[in-house]
């Protein structure tokens, strides 16, 4: 048979089957810019450990955007990993069962906090999740947003104008910003919890709902950039991943939430309230076409990349307790497939 006619015959062969990564060898992940750093060193070192396998293309693309792009197929068209700074959503999963994505195996992969910070010489040290709330919210409680100044949210803090750099709705960073703080400081108001029952509709509106008049700036998923505004203007805040704040403590300081300032240990326990659990979901229709999957899951969970004194932590991520790293190596050795049903 010529090269031409086998050529034919394999792709007259593929369109006769389930559509699977048959033709691409080298993996993709797409996803969060928190787990990006991560993730890229991962895929570095199984290149250099297994040259035949190739380097796994990690982009970062924000989690909403990482989940859109993972759940939009199978075949060689789409990526075979999706990073994550939150858990996948029950609209995502609605998404990829629909476009016969059926089988996704998720493995949480480490901690890391939603972390606020300033430029060292800002004389703010400290807020409450209400006070956030207060600050940011478009309505707060459903009224008029008046505050200016961090003193109109509260008599005791300064009057420095409120200009807070963060995450656009495409990013995970966002969902933490909205479930960990909004919402948060939001329902220290008992009838915003009422309503949270009554219309979870008007609950997102009002709690979740950011200013769209300046003092909220939306700052791309580049968590880099937000770093590079706050250092260059001082009394600007900014929520971005704890990683960035560990790797620029010369120029920023962290601002604590409820008394709590974002450190390892305080992420590590949950105590700082921005603390959030990191994955990595994987689409196990291309496992076998793609042998790279299996080595980047083992990489991603094992001891030495996120225990305590992997090298996950280097990069400012902390490491998940120990029953978690159990089963998500567990996870990744079985690819055993999530109910995407129970997703909420």
């Amino acid at each position: 048979m010529t090269r031409f006619k086998l050529l034919a015959a394999t792709a007259v062969a593929l369109t006769s089957i389930p559509a699977v990564a048959d033709a691409r060898s080298q993996m993709r992940a797409v996803g969060s810019s928190t787990v990006y750093p991560f993730a890229k060193a991962a895929a570095e070192r199984i290149a250099r450990a297994n040259p035949k396998l190739g380097a796994p293309v990690i982009e970062s693309t924000g989690t909403g955007a990482g989940f859109k792009l993972f759940c939009a197929g199978v075949g060689e068209r789409f990526p075979d990993i999706s990073n994550a700074s939150r858990r996948m959503k029950a609209s995502e999963a609605k998404a990829c069962a629909s476009n016969g994505v059926a089988q996704v195996t998720e493995i949480q992969i480490g901690v890391d906090g939603l972390a606020l910070a300033t430029a060292r010489s800002t004389g703010l040290s400290g807020l409450t999740q209400r006070e956030i709330y207060l600050a940011l919210a478009k309505s707060p409680f459903g009224k008029t947003q008046k505050a200016r100044t961090w003193k109109d949210v509260n008599s005791k803090l300064p009057a420095i104008p409120i200009r807070v750099y963060g995450p656009p709705p495409t990013s995970g960073t966002r969902d933490s910003l909205n479930e960990l703080i909004m919402s948060a400081g939001c329902e220290t108001n008992a009838s915003m919890v009422a309503l949270k029952k009554a219309n979870e509709a008007k609950y997102k509106a009002v709690c979740q709902g950011l200013r769209e008049d300046g003092a909220f700036v939306e700052a791309g998923e580049n968590d880099n950039l937000i770093v590079q505004k706050l250092a260059a203007n001082p009394n600007t805040l900014g929520f971005f991943g704890y990683s960035f704040l560990e790797e620029n403590t010369s120029k920023l300081k962290g601002i604590a939430i409820n008394g709590v300032q974002p450190t390892y240990e305080t992420i590590a326990s949950f105590k700082y309230p921005g603390a959030r659990p990191l994955y990595i979901y994987v689409k196990n229709a291309h496992v076998r076409a793609i042998p790279a999957i299996r080595a980047f899951v083992a990489e991603m969970t094992k001891e030495s990349a996120v225990g305590p004194n992997g090298y996950m932590r280097q990069l400012g991520l902390v490491a998940a307790p120990n029953g978690v790293r159990a089963r998500s190596q567990q996870a990744a050795r079985n690819l055993s497939p999530l109910n995407l049903a129970s997703l909420k």
